[in-house]
């Protein structure tokens, strides 16, 4: 199914005159490719979507990589040669806007030029104008979410008949990546392995650690299918876990499933949180779980909305998010259980199915 970029331009054109923008600036990041199909490589030369309120909407490009581009009918595609000066063709199709929202990932040499080009605008964030669209996916961007996620359930399986024992971190991790590719990932991102007290930092990079017996290890991996992606984590226990692993592990698959299902339609993103840290604090470990529930996920693997305490947007059917409470034991051991969620009006659909199991390995 391909995504209708026409229409998603002019929800864009809608939302900028609900803010007071005149004129929407995005380059490298995951708006460009939301809005026209193109992901821009992050290079010394400027590409930019320029998207007027009453206007046309067009992508300054560089010549040698125009080719890349694919026209989908939405936007004049605008090449210009090495000895052109970019900024010079954005701001003069941006014309003399009075407000500039401008992509949250460019980079600040261009932001600057551009200030000074357009000296009489006021320049802010573009997440003011894409985010609330971007948070809610259309069919097409679920269901590559949700083929993303049986990729990832497809690696869990496999994980369970992998041998742990005895390997570095690094070289478990290189195999996990591995995995998601041959499973269909188009590209796996580099996991968090985190063995034995490894596990306790939540975003672990995977060293020279060699896995035991006796550890737990957290293994937090995914990968784009269609610029869509997965985010799962799974915790694996080298031979029988302790009692105190096993008991807290069951508080934590209660609070992961308690978090799941309270994602309804209506439900304030905190409300999700909420749903999970209270089971967790009831059974004594509140302060080892030291971050928030889960982020929306996208074409940006942390986008809108993020379910923390604090957020009261209520959530709205098509928003996708990870629920991913963990219990983190320092210098000891860690744990966390991750799924993509998307609510609807039919209840929280996850994209996640393999199983919440506290997995014994080799």
């Amino acid at each position: 199914m391909t995504a209708d970029y026409s229409a998603r331009i002019d929800r864009a054109r809608s939302a900028m005159a609900g803010v007071g923008v005149d004129a929407l600036l995005l380059s490298v990041g995951a708006d460009l490719p939301y809005f026209t199909g193109y992901d821009a490589p992050q290079l010394e030369r400027l590409t930019m979507a320029v998207v007027l309120g009453d206007g046309p909407a067009s992508l300054v490009v560089p010549r040698l990589e125009a080719m890349k581009v694919a026209d989908v009918g939405a936007i004049d595609i605008l090449p210009y040669d090495e000895t052109d000066d970019p900024v010079a063709i954005v701001a003069g199709l941006a014309g003399d806007p009075r407000r500039v929202a401008i992509g949250d990932k460019t980079w600040a040499v261009f932001v600057m030029a551009l200030q000074e080009s357009m000296p009489d605008a006021a320049f802010g964030k573009a997440s003011d104008v894409t985010a609330a669209l971007r948070a809610i996916k259309d069919e097409a961007e679920i269901e590559s979410l949700a083929a993303a996620g049986a990729a990832s359930d497809r690696v869990a399986q496999r994980l369970a008949q992998t041998e742990f024992a005895g390997r570095p971190e690094k070289h478990l991790a290189s195999e996990v990546r591995a995995m998601c590719e041959e499973e269909g990932h188009d590209k796996g991102w580099d996991p968090i392995v985190g063995s034995g007290p490894n596990g306790a930092s939540p975003h672990h990079g995977a060293g020279d650690r060699v896995i035991a017996e006796g550890d737990t290890v957290v293994i937090d991996f995914g990968g784009t299918i269609g610029g869509y992606h997965a985010d799962t984590t799974r915790t694996f226990c080298v031979g029988e876990p302790s009692s105190g692993v096993a008991a807290a592990y069951s508080v934590l698959a209660e609070a992961q499933q308690a978090g799941v299902d309270a994602a309804l339609v209506g439900t304030e993103a905190q409300g999700v949180d909420r749903a999970t840290r209270a089971i967790i604090e009831a059974a004594g470990y509140g302060d080892l779980f030291i971050h928030r529930t889960g982020h929306g996920i996208g074409l940006d693997i942390h986008e809108d909305p993020y379910v923390v305490e604090g957020n009261e947007q209520a959530l709205e059917p098509g928003m996708a998010f990870t629920v991913e409470p963990g219990i983190y034991k320092q210098g000891e051991w860690g744990m966390r259980i991750e799924d993509v969620v998307v609510a609807t009006d039919d209840g929280p659909r996850n994209l996640n199915q393999s199983s919440h199991e506290l997995v014994v390995v080799a």
